[in-house]
């Protein structure tokens, strides 16, 4: 589950895997596959971040060899990020 804050700044934990899609207009609104909408303060790509980050800490929980490999995925994606100044992270 990841932590967000809804607009009247309440935290809640959301289920990412029930995350449909996520849109920014202007607020961010998830949809999830309940048909469910909330409504959170944090962007699009915070959300992605936040699901990304989720994941990867149940697999190395459960796989605990895999861990160096996405750590260095994860070192590998941000050095070429890096190396680029015009590609920005994606949203």
């Amino acid at each position: 589950m990841i932590q967000l804050t809804r607009l009247n700044g309440s935290r809640l934990a959301v289920n990412c895997d029930l995350i449909k899609y996520a849109e920014a207009a202007p607020d961010t609104m998830l949809t999830l596959i309940t048909g469910e909408k909330l409504v959170v303060l944090e962007p699009c790509h915070e959300v992605s971040e936040r699901t990304l980050e989720y994941r990867a800490a149940v697999l190395r929980a459960a796989w605990p060899e895999a861990a160096s490999a996405l750590v260095a995925r994860a070192a590998g994606d941000l050095d070429k990020l890096l190396r680029d100044p015009k590609r920005s992270p994606q949203k």
